[in-house]
C-alpha cells in the first residue's frame, strides 16, 4: 500500500487497483474485512488522498475529487458483489450441512437404556446351557419347608430370624408337592429351587436358578435388602470336589477373562458337606490382582438328598452360589452398590454399546 503524504493521482489509483484485484481472490467474510480496512479504513491511501485534496490548487481539485469519487465507486462495487457472492456461498455450505433427510426414521422420545443386571443374568444362563445344563426359576414367595427345612436348616438355625427374613403374613400353604409350610417368606436365595428340582426333575439333574432373593440387609454401599443371586446344583452318580471346581473354573473364566481362576478355603453351610467359601482370582482388582471372596459351595449334604427322596448312598452332588451383582461390581469397576438400584438411565447407558 501507497504511503501518501500529498495528492498523488497514481499512487492512489494503484493502491485501489490492488486492493480491488485482493477483493477478487478473497474467500471468507473475515477477509473481505480485512481488505476493507486496509484500503477503504482510515490509514488507508484513499482516505488520505481524499485528505490531500483540500491542499491542492483551486483549478486541481475538481478533477481530484472526480477521481477520488471513481475510485470510491469501483472499490464499493468490487466489494459490495465479492460480499454477496462470499454470503451467498457461506449460506448454500450452511444448508447442505443443515440438511435432514426427511425419508430417515428419527426416535421421537428417548428409549432410554437398558440396565447391565439383566444382561449379566443371560450371560450366566447362557454358561450353563452351553454346558447342557438346564435353567430353573422358582417362586420368590417360599415356604419355609424349601426355603429352610429342606436345605437342613434346623428350627433354631440364625438365618430364620426377623432380623434375617421377610416374613409374609397368611395361612398355611400348601405347595404343588404337598407340603405344608406353618410360614411364608421371601425367599433368601435361590437354593430353594434346587428341592423342587430334584422332586419334580429326578436325578441325574444338573440346574442353574439365577433370580431375585430378599434379606434384610442394610442399603449400604455393598448390600441391598433385593438382590440376585445365581444357584447351581449338579447330582449324579460319582461327582465330586474336583468337578465341582472345574465348573467353578469355568464359569470364573466365562465371567472375568482367561487370567480368572478359583480356589475353596473350608467353610461350613447347613446344605453342603463338605462346605467352601469360594475365592476369585481377579486380575483387576484395586492395588494389583489378588484373591476376592466371590460365593459358596460344596458337596450337596446328604440330608439334603434325603429330603427330595434321593439315596445318598447311590448319588452324589455339588452345588455352589455366587451373587449377581458382586459380579457386576467386579466386572465393570463399579464401587457403590447404590448404582444399580437407584434407576439413573445414565449409569444404564454407559453399557449400552457394549451389548
Amino acid at each position: 500500500m501507497a504511503d501518501i503524504a500529498t495528492f498523488d493521482a497514481q499512487a492512489v489509483t494503484a493502491d485501489v487497483a490492488e486492493g480491488i484485484e485482493k477483493i477478487q481472490n478473497a474467500s471468507t467474510l473475515e477477509e473481505l474485512k480485512a481488505l476493507k480496512s486496509r484500503y477503504a479504513g482510515a490509514d488507508s491511501a484513499m482516505t488520505k488522498a481524499s485528505k490531500a485534496i483540500g491542499g491542492l490548487p483551486k483549478d486541481q481539485k475538481k478533477d481530484a475529487g472526480k477521481l477520488m469519487g471513481k475510485l470510491r465507486a469501483d472499490f464499493g462495487r468490487a466489494f459490495g458483489a465479492k460480499e454477496a457472492e462470499v454470503k451467498q456461498a457461506a449460506e448454500k455450505a450452511r444448508l447442505v450441512a443443515e440438511t435432514v433427510d426427511m425419508t430417515q426414521p428419527v426416535r421421537r422420545h428417548p428409549l432410554g437404556a437398558r440396565h447391565p443386571l439383566p444382561k449379566l443374568l443371560e450371560d450366566v444362563e447362557d454358561f450353563f446351557v452351553s454346558m447342557g445344563w438346564q435353567i430353573a426359576d422358582g417362586p420368590e414367595v417360599e415356604t419355609e419347608w424349601y426355603d429352610f427345612d429342606a436345605l437342613n436348616f434346623g428350627p433354631d438355625h440364625p438365618a430364620r430370624q426377623m432380623q434375617d427374613t421377610f416374613y409374609v403374613k397368611g395361612n398355611q400353604a400348601k405347595d404343588a408337592a404337598g407340603f405344608v409350610g406353618s410360614n411364608m417368606v421371601m425367599r433368601t436365595q435361590t437354593s430353594s429351587d434346587q428341592v423342587r428340582a430334584l422332586l419334580t426333575r429326578g436325578v441325574p439333574l444338573y440346574i442353574a436358578s439365577p433370580g431375585r432373593v430378599f434379606r434384610t440387609d442394610e442399603l449400604d454401599a455393598t448390600h441391598t435388602p433385593v438382590f440376585h443371586q445365581c444357584e447351581a446344583l449338579a447330582v449324579d452318580k460319582h461327582l465330586t470336589m474336583a468337578n465341582l471346581k472345574g465348573v467353578l473354573d469355568k464359569l470364573a473364566v466365562a465371567m472375568f477373562g482367561p487370567e480368572a481362576k478359583t480356589r475353596l478355603r473350608p467353610s461350613y453351610f447347613p446344605f453342603t458337606e463338605p462346605s467352601a467359601e469360594l475365592d476369585l482370582w481377579f486380575p483387576d482388582k484395586k492395588g494389583g490382582a489378588g484373591w476376592l471372596e466371590w460365593g459358596g459351595c460344596g458337596m450337596v449334604n446328604p440330608n439334603v438328598l434325603k429330603s427330595a427322596g434321593i439315596d445318598p448312598d447311590v448319588y452324589t452332588g455339588f452345588a455352589f452360589g455366587v451373587g449377581m451383582e458382586r459380579t457386576l461390581l467386579l466386572r465393570h469397576d463399579i464401587n457403590d452398590m447404590h448404582d444399580l438400584v437407584e434407576g439413573d438411565v445414565r449409569f444404564s447407558e454407559q453399557f449400552v454399546m457394549g451389548e
